[in-house]
């Protein structure tokens, strides 16, 4: 087998978009602690949000600058890796790690204030998502992106940010926001674990090579141009991804389905138990709250 490092290391490790990452990062610290002064109610970060930004950074930069998107390319069980993160593990990171009057700023603007209100309405959130990720599974739709720069880059970030329209309702943290009582957000989840497994479905129990990018040479060799450079993959002669793996193209596709159910999965596993681990202390803090206003009644005058 081959070895990623024939590809070089401008196409294994994105420089430029490294720096891109950077940049963000720096701004977002700009933002939030330097320039803080400037917004009236803003508040100090807190560590965990340090924290979740760095990671949901550093996650994004792993499966789109570093040599994983090569093998995305190459393996279709790294591409669902790559869904995974995108689409259910860095989008609540990223809630979580923006501060709440940082939310509030952006949703004074008008035109980011109704699309949030329109397309993080539960329902619309789950169609809109999971409509979208299934339809670009379909294979003449996924074949016909990844062989265009712009338009594969321009469904990768509507991807993310329907994404995070569908994580919303249950995870952000404004009181204005909340619109879903704890039994709905288990709803909620069950519901969109049920709306993704078609398109997992799809891919598992496929007993063909459903996708060209991985099967068909002339379209492998565009994509990857695309990926590593036209003139660098010129160069080295290579016929198609078979070459990097001992791994046949149906169990690969196979693999690729089955990871993304269970890791979705052991994702919505972990916001049911939170989401669950709330509710239940809502519902004592409630109770507590009724029993001593029964047993402490307000004096009569």
């Amino acid at each position: 087998m081959l070895a990623l490092d024939i590809f070089g290391f401008k196409a294994l490790w994105s420089p430029y978009f490294l720096l891109f990452m950077v940049a963000v990062t720096a701004g977002y610290f700009l933002l939030t602690i330097k320039y803080r002064h400037l917004f009236p109610g803003s508040e100090k970060l807190t560590k965990q949000q340090i924290f979740l930004f760095l990671l949901s950074m550093a996650l994004i930069y792993a499966i789109k600058g570093s040599p994983l998107d090569v093998m995305a390319h190459l393996m279709f069980y790294v591409h669902m890796i790559q869904m995974v993160a995108l689409v259910l593990l860095i989008p609540p990171l990223f809630i979580f790690a923006i501060p709440a009057w940082v939310w509030r700023r952006l949703f004074e603007v008008r035109i980011i204030n109704h699309l949030f209100k329109f397309f993080t309405k539960p329902l619309i959130a789950l169609i809109v998502f999971n409509g979208l990720f299934s339809f670009y599974h379909i294979p003449l739709i996924f074949d016909h992106v990844m062989q265009s720069f712009w338009l594969h880059t321009a469904y990768t970030f509507v991807l993310f940010v329907v994404a995070v329209f569908m994580w919303w309702p249950l995870l952000n943290q404004l009181p204005e926001h909340q619109n879903l009582s704890g039994l709905k957000k288990v709803a909620y989840i069950f519901a969109d674990g049920i709306l993704i497994t078609p398109a997992c479905a799809l891919i598992i129990f496929a007993d063909t090579s459903l996708y060209a990018t991985y099967s068909d040479p002339a379209v492998w060799g565009k994509v990857m141009a695309l990926c590593v450079g036209s003139a660098n993959f010129a160069s080295l002669n290579i016929s198609g991804p078979e070459l990097f793996s001992s791994m046949s193209l149906v169990h690969d596709q196979q693999l690729g389905g089955v990871l993304m159910k269970v890791m979705q999965e052991v994702i919505y596993g972990a916001i049911l138990f939170r989401v669950f681990f709330e509710w239940v202390r809502k519902d004592q803090a409630e109770a507590e709250e009724m029993m001593n206003q029964n047993f402490n009644p307000s004096p009569v005058k």
